[in-house]
């Protein structure tokens, strides 16, 4: 698991509580209830009104994803598919099926088992660039709910304000709460704006770079089964591999390399 999300989100609550504690503040101030159940229900609310029920169940595990997601190691996966390649070539492509039971990648099981099936190397390649652009598709949706969440979230806390405000101008006459009410009033904008930069919005660009990575990979092993079934030399299968690593993925001797 890359810890940079978490990583990154703790540092900005803790940059937000540092200075509400340095300017005299005190933290339990800004977790009022009623605003947390407002922009965050209220935020749940309006994504699912824009989409189906399905959509919304998957909120809670697009955003488990985005915390707890772990890529292959590309380096680890061009040695093994160049393996694979090499033992290929010299017992021939029906030998795979012994050795796949070493492969832990399921994309990568998948297209091994569709190649020693003798499936026909056009056929193969389409449905594995088929499912590639599935899941290009649905990470594109996923990044786009939480993207949609940041957009709504800030609107609903102003919504939050103006109800707080209009509850204060309602006990004008016992000035003493006044404070105390119009306080409460802008907790609600304060969470729409947290939320939406520091939760949503960043939930969604790592969405995106995820699937940056995974996709890439995957269409690194969509190469090297073709390359596999073609029956193609491994050290060129390593090249042409490694030229298909998606940016920030390449391994690390080629980093230092560089």
């Amino acid at each position: 698991m890359d810890p940079a999300s978490l990583i990154g989100v703790a540092l900005a609550f803790g940059s937000v509580f540092l200075l509400i504690i340095l300017e005299g503040g005190s933290i339990g101030s800004i977790f009022l209830i009623p605003p947390l159940i407002l922009i965050f229900g209220g935020t749940i609310g309006v994504t699912m009104a824009g989409g189906y029920m399905k959509d919304a169940v998957n909120i809670g595990k697009i955003m488990v994803r985005a915390f707890t997601t772990k890529v292959t190691p590309p380096d680890a996966l061009v040695e093994q598919i160049v393996k694979l390649a090499e033992r290929a070539r010299r017992e021939g492509l029906l030998a795979l099926e012994d050795a796949m039971k070493d492969v832990e990648d399921p994309f990568l099981k998948k297209g091994l088992q569709l190649a020693i099936d003798g499936t026909d190397p056009e056929e193969l390649a389409d449905i594995l660039e088929a499912e590639v652009k599935a899941k290009k598709n649905a990470d594109k949706f996923a990044a786009k709910t939480f993207a949609d969440m940041g957009a709504f979230s800030p609107t609903i806390g102003i919504v939050g304000t103006t109800l707080g405000l209009i509850n204060a101008l309602e006990n004008l006459a016992q000035p003493e709460k006044l404070g105390h009410l119009i306080a409460s009033a802008f907790v609600a904008t304060l969470w729409g704006l947290l939320s939406a930069n520091m939760i949503f919005l960043p939930i969604s660009n790592k969405m995106k770079r995820v699937s940056e990575i995974e996709s890439g990979l995957m269409e690194m092993v969509v190469a090297g089964i073709i390359n596999i079934q073609a029956g193609a030399n491994p050290r060129l299968v390593a090249q042409k591999l490694r030229s298909l690593l998606p940016p920030g993925s390449e391994p690390a001797e080629e980093k230092k390399a560089a």
